[in-house]
């Protein structure tokens, strides 16, 4: 019987040490949108759902991580769009083209811009919040792959909860 308890109580420990490592490398499969548009997105569901009945820990961690690449998508997307038509209204309202029109072809012969406006300012901030919101999510995604290697709940600030 002693025997018997040992053997199971192994086996447990190394399922255990085997879903702390998926819910781990689930985590860092995050990085794979450097190399594949949406592989932030795409790896992180197939380990999770070929997983996620195996193990409730796998499972939570899982939807962590959808879950905050979700957010993080949502809110560079924000970003992005209040800064490129700042940046285009900022271009088109303070740059004169003097341009010459010859044989159906366009010359510029001289491009004037005025003052830098304060609107740009916004797109500017918007652009250095998505950098800094980049930098954020790769050092939470070591971070979260870190705590889960060793077994720990981790939980993502900042991450809108779509699945619970």
């Amino acid at each position: 019987m002693a025997c018997e308890f040992q053997s199971s109580s192994k086996t447990e420990i190394m399922q255990t040490t085997n879903y702390n490592s998926t819910a781990s490398i689930m985590h860092m499969s995050t990085f794979s949108q450097y190399l594949f548009p949406f592989g932030n997105f795409i790896f992180p569901v197939i380990i999770w759902s070929s997983v996620k009945d195996r193990s409730a820990y796998v499972d939570q961690q899982g939807k962590e991580v959808i879950n905050f690449q979700l957010s993080i998508f949502i809110y560079q997307v924000v970003l992005v769009l209040t800064a490129i038509p700042i940046f285009l209204m900022t271009i088109l309202q303070h740059v004169e083209f003097n341009s010459v029109i010859h044989d159906n072809e366009i010359f510029i012969r001289s491009i004037r811009t005025s003052g830098f406006p304060t609107l740009a300012i916004v797109g500017i901030v918007a652009v250095f919040l998505a950098a800094c919101l980049q930098l954020f999510e790769f050092f939470m995604t070591v971070y979260a792959a870190v705590k889960t290697s060793n077994g720990q709940d981790f939980k993502y600030p900042l991450a809108i909860k779509f699945l619970k």
